[in-house]
């Protein structure tokens, strides 16, 4: 009463309960005589849980038991089997999924988990995996979707029946050989169960090498479009710009273009410098008029002296240059309603109703819908009037500033004087401290007390207002 099951990762031999559920087992048994399992995906694997198959459709809506395949739809399923009660304690155990309202067909399950009460009394179970565990711990271990679906087809080959108590029911066709699967079964979105995904497999170290790098620069990318500062992933910078470094600080853009002409024409030589100091950062990009010219250059111009320095010279990898060649534009945003993306140049720039001004590698925008048609220019915040003006503005603000603070301390120093005068003709006036009663006095004291300290709050108001006027 075993069933091998072969399946993609390896074989499982299953035990049945044949004395205990004899009409799962005998279901299990004839299903797998007709070969009905071949090729049936895992089609759902959920960790630690349950391995579910036996769909032949691969979508776990489907399957039927083998008495529907002798008497027809209306014996698609039979009533599952409760009694004896048999737990789902451990891991290895195959039991019957339930189609709803306790009814089973040709789908099964075997656990990957232990105590798994809270499937008792809904699926039957009737056998136990003896053979196989490390087949269970790999489809444990398989990558899966949200879905619980395998990234990479699981699937049952064959099934072999090494004993069957059962008498085969009349009518019941067995092929003579497993049948070849139809197109249909083998369809799958996913990698295949026996497809190749050792990508190094039959590649030298280099070639492997640059697979990596590939892969590497792509990642990078990706993750500078994230970013935004890519407009997208596959953009690539135009073959005809070279990238020099290492420059001489006195090295100035005519030099490098007198140098590099001889190679071809050249549309543009830009030094990069400090936006604040104007300093040479020590390196440029210099766009030829052919690839031919910039690929010439780029093999004689290597390790050249320039101005007591040995320059380096690679191609560009960088995308500011498509913005000048009008492949790329960058709107900007600040507004609201432009873009803030980069568009390509199909993407008509009319339509937004702005024109563009490339100043070195800074993208301006400005509106064509002005009311007089004329550009709106932005005053020189470095000026000298406007330096100028800033001074001056600050000088005033703090001389606003010490007046106020002077004129504060001269209040309260005048406010803590007459506080001392007046607490000075008050003692002269009482000629002793204020006596301060306790609570040992009696009741009519304390009258007396409320009533003096009431009588000399009255003649202390009195006193202030008159100093006060």
């Amino acid at each position: 009463m075993s069933v091998i099951i072969e399946t993609s990762l390896g074989s499982i031999t299953v035990d049945l309960f044949t004395d205990e559920r004899p009409n799962c087992s005998k279901n299990f048994l004839k299903l797998c005589k007709i070969k009905y399992y071949n090729f049936s995906l895992f089609h759902s694997v959920q960790s630690n849980l349950v391995a579910q198959t036996g769909d032949p459709t691969g979508t776990g809506k489907g399957g039927e038991s083998v008495f529907s395949v002798l008497y027809g739809e209306q014996a698609r399923y039979f009533d599952m089997e409760a009694a004896p009660r048999i737990k789902h304690k451990q891991s290895g155990l195959v039991s019957m999924v339930n189609n709803g309202d306790g009814k089973h067909g040709s789908q099964f399950f075997i656990t990957l988990g232990e105590n798994l009460d809270y499937l008792d009394n809904i699926h039957s179970v009737f056998g136990e995996v003896v053979e196989g565990l490390d087949v269970l711990k790999k489809i444990n271990e398989a990558y899966c979707d949200e879905d619980h679906r395998p990234y990479r087809d699981i699937r049952i080959y064959h099934t072999i029946i090494l004993d069957d108590p059962f008498d085969d029911p009349a009518g019941l066709q067995i092929p003579d050989r497993s049948p070849e699967p139809t197109k249909e079964m083998l369809s799958s979105d996913r990698i295949g169960a026996d497809e190749e995904i050792d990508d190094t497999k039959g590649r030298t170290e280099e070639e492997i090498k640059e697979m990596l790098e590939e892969k590497e620069e792509k990642a990078n990318a990706q993750i500078l479009e994230m970013v935004g500062d890519l407009p997208t992933a596959d953009v690539a910078p135009d073959d005809n710009v070279l990238f020099v470094c290492k420059l001489n600080p006195v090295t100035t853009g005519e030099d490098l273009e007198m140098i590099f002409s001889r190679f071809g024409k050249i549309n543009s030589c830009d030094v990069i410098k400090d936006q604040k100091t104007g300093e040479s950062l020590q390196y440029a990009f210099i766009e030829f008029e052919s690839t031919a010219s910039c690929e010439n250059a780029y093999f004689k111009m290597d390790n050249v002296l320039i101005d007591d320095r040995r320059i380096h010279v690679d191609f560009s990898q960088s995308v500011s240059k498509l913005r000048k060649s009008g492949k790329l534009d960058k709107f900007d945003d600040k507004k609201g309603d432009i873009p803030s993306k980069y568009v390509l140049k199909d993407q008509s720039r009319k339509s937004h109703g702005y024109d563009l001004v490339f100043e070195n590698d800074d993208v301006q925008s400005s509106s064509k819908q002005h009311k007089k048609g004329k550009k709106n220019k932005k005053k020189d915040s470095n000026s000298d009037s406007d330096l100028e003006k800033k001074h001056h503005k600050k000088k005033s603000k703090h001389k606003e500033k010490a007046k106020h603070r002077k004129r504060s301390r001269s209040r309260s120093r005048s406010r803590s004087v007459d506080e001392d005068r007046y607490r000075k003709n008050k003692r002269d006036r009482s000629g002793s401290p204020q006596r301060h009663y306790s609570s040992k006095y009696g009741q009519n004291d304390r009258r007396d007390k409320y009533r003096n300290d009431s009588t000399d709050r009255e003649r202390r108001r009195s006193r202030e207002r008159d100093y006060r006027r």
